[in-house]
């Protein structure tokens, strides 16, 4: 398999991961609002997996971008 295939193939996975945890962080959001709406104060749990949700996007989100921008240099020469 080219270096560039290989690329390409990662990108896409890290796309799917990003996506999935995305959706993850977004219902741990809306139980954030509901305890919102309802004056509450959010569980503890609900806080601690927003925060886990967000801190996996932020390291996707790193290596997607670190992907990126190796196919660039790749496609560059």
């Amino acid at each position: 398999m080219s270096k560039k295939s290989e690329l390409l193939k990662k990108i896409k996975e890290s796309e799917a991961e990003l996506d999935m945890l995305e959706q993850k962080r977004l219902r741990s959001m809306s139980e954030f609002i509901v305890a919102l709406i309802n004056h509450e104060t959010p569980t503890d749990e609900d806080v601690e997996y927003f925060k886990t949700f967000s801190g996996l996007i932020d390291l996707e989100r790193e290596n997607l971008r670190l992907l990126n921008e190796e196919l660039d240099r790749l496609t560059k020469r």
